[in-house]
């Protein structure tokens, strides 16, 4: 027998309110950009281990997390189905509503060119020919993780110390962790203003995993 409407908007609730605290969608946030042991999770939050125990626990009952053993260590990845993508919908509208991102969009208007954005298909055609360079601004440990294929990491603090990395013959393409991530945005920016040919892609890293397409890892 199906579920009744009723059953179905309980489930709904229950799932809502494990993700109901802000410490549990810090973790798995980091948690869906790379498997992380539970010491490491902990740290990262600013967390006591068991804290961060006590939530993940609460995220592993509801299905948003699964966890292996390795050796001695708990490590924690994401459950099953579009958490992922879950996940970035909550980052999309949280951003959205934010005062800076409000700002950011209506600076737009004037400054089009700073959120002129790369879709992802187009993205993949590109690739395909090798005409353009994919530049990851997040922060090393991220990257490490997970990031586009063949993509260059240069986190954004350090880009001006490190453009002579990156050609100046070919059209880069910055990313960072979703569509409403400013990293790449500043980073497009700045690029620009130094003559290079530059555009940011309109999803991010989670996007991108989340629609099942090939990622690379830092061994």
């Amino acid at each position: 027998m199906n579920d009744s409407p009723t059953d179905v908007f309980a489930d709904l609730a229950e799932l809502a309110r494990t993700l109901g605290h802000a410490h549990r969608l810090k973790l798995l946030s980091h948690i869906a950009q790379g498997e992380r042991s539970v010491e490491r999770l902990a740290e990262m939050c600013e967390l006591s281990v068991a804290n961060a125990s006590q939530h993940l626990q609460h995220l592993r009952r509801s299905g948003y997390v699964q966890t292996r053993r390795d050796g001695k260590r708990v490590l924690y990845r994401l459950g099953e189905g579009p958490i992922a993508n879950l996940l970035a919908a909550l980052r999309q509208l949280a951003d959205f509503n934010r005062s800076a991102i409000r700002e950011l969009l209506v600076d737009s208007r004037a400054r089009q060119d700073r959120l002129e954005a790369m879709s992802r298909l187009e993205l993949i055609e590109r690739l395909q020919d090798h005409s353009v360079t994919l530049l990851d601004v997040r922060p090393p440990e991220e990257f490490a993780l997970g990031h586009l294929p063949g993509a260059i990491n240069i986190p954004l603090a350090a880009l001006e110390q490190r453009l002579a990395e990156l050609p100046a013959d070919q059209e880069i393409v910055a990313y960072c962790r979703g569509p409403w991530c400013v990293l790449s945005v500043e980073a497009v920016a700045a690029l620009r203003e130094r003559g290079f040919r530059a555009r940011r892609l309109d999803t991010g890293f989670p996007d991108w995993q989340a629609a099942g397409l090939k990622v690379e890892t830092v061994v």
